[in-house]
């Protein structure tokens, strides 16, 4: 469908926005490359004015949007009973300004390469009277577990403040090869380093180049050839997790990027268990905001904690 050139409005609970964010919001179905000539030609304006992709809208601002060709795709987008049910199911809180949700392993945080929809897509298709629905940060694919998003634009403000200012105290469960030995905390305290290759795949390396990472490594429960682990992460820096867990022998079950595969003493059914998902949650999420504490936790799925199970009778 082309649309002419419009007009909007920026609204209270979009004030402070980028410029970027909100037209990959507002044109849905555009792809992100596009949007970004579209504002490098400067045939995006706020208040007639050019402007760039970090521009910060005001309430008020009027936003000109060029003629585009926006895919239907989110209007045909259909989500299965199971899907929506799984989602629902999810919710940990819920006010007026914030949704916490238990995120499934296997669902993204947002469509994209490839995906038709993520989490934030799915939920703003199943609420289309939910006037503002935002992600408030991510987490990766594979991983399940604690994720905000935001109702508002002043808790996704306020909250993402906190995050940058490491203030936000998240804890994850791991589920990582190879006993534990040694004290049962240790402080993991090495550079990580980005680099995306050719076919667009991110990795990260220990690499003193890198930029600080640190990751405080608890053991809960050890296991013949496994150990369950508890990781606070100080910084968040891509797969900080998984590569620092790796980094000091025990890479996380079932992480085909950073990990091993199963130790060949391990049981059949043992093996097929551990390679259909990343052993890795977000357990518990915490902070403080306007003097009012807020704490989150999300339980285990069942596969998660079958493997338990099956671990504690090796």
């Amino acid at each position: 469908m082309m649309k002419g050139v419009y007009y909007t409005k920026v609204m209270p609970e979009e004030d402070g926005q980028r410029l970027d964010n909100y037209l990959i919001r507002t044109l849905k179905g555009v792809p992100k490359s596009h949007i970004y000539r579209l504002i490098r030609g400067g045939e995006v304006r706020i208040n007639k004015k050019r402007a760039k992709a970090s521009s910060r809208l005001m309430e008020s601002d009027v936003v000109r949007i060029p003629p585009v060709r926006i895919s239907s795709e989110g209007e045909r987008l259909i989500l299965s009973d199971s899907v929506r049910a799984r989602l629902t199911a999810s919710i940990l809180h819920e006010d007026d300004s914030l949704l916490v949700i238990n995120k499934p392993t296997g669902m993204a945080v947002h469509g994209g390469s490839g995906l038709n929809f993520g989490v934030i897509e799915a939920f703003r298709h199943m609420r289309p009277e939910a006037k503002y629905l935002e992600l408030i940060h991510r987490i990766d694919r594979e991983t399940s577990g604690c994720l905000l998003i935001a109702k508002k634009r002043s808790m996704l403000r306020a909250v993402q403040a906190l995050f940058e200012a490491h203030e936000i105290q998240k804890t994850y469960w791991t589920l990582s090869l190879n006993a534990w030995h040694g004290k049962k905390t240790t402080c993991i305290d090495v550079a990580l380093q980005k680099n995306t290759l050719s076919s667009g795949e991110r990795m990260v390396r220990v690499d003193d180049a890198g930029k600080a990472s640190q990751t405080t490594v608890r053991l809960l429960e050890n296991y013949s050839e496994a150990c369950w682990l508890e990781a606070k992460p100080k910084t968040g820096r891509t797969h900080q997790i998984r590569v620092h867990t790796a980094y000091i022998g025990h890479p996380i079950l079932g992480d085909e990027k950073y990990g091993k595969s199963c130790p060949s003493k391990f049981r059949p059914e043992l093996k097929k268990i551990l390679k259909q998902r990343l052993y890795l949650h977000a357990r518990e999420i915490q902070f403080n905001l306007h003097e009012k504490q807020y704490r989150f936790q999300a339980d285990l799925d069942a596969q998660f904690d079958h493997a338990f199970q099956m671990l504690r009778t090796m």
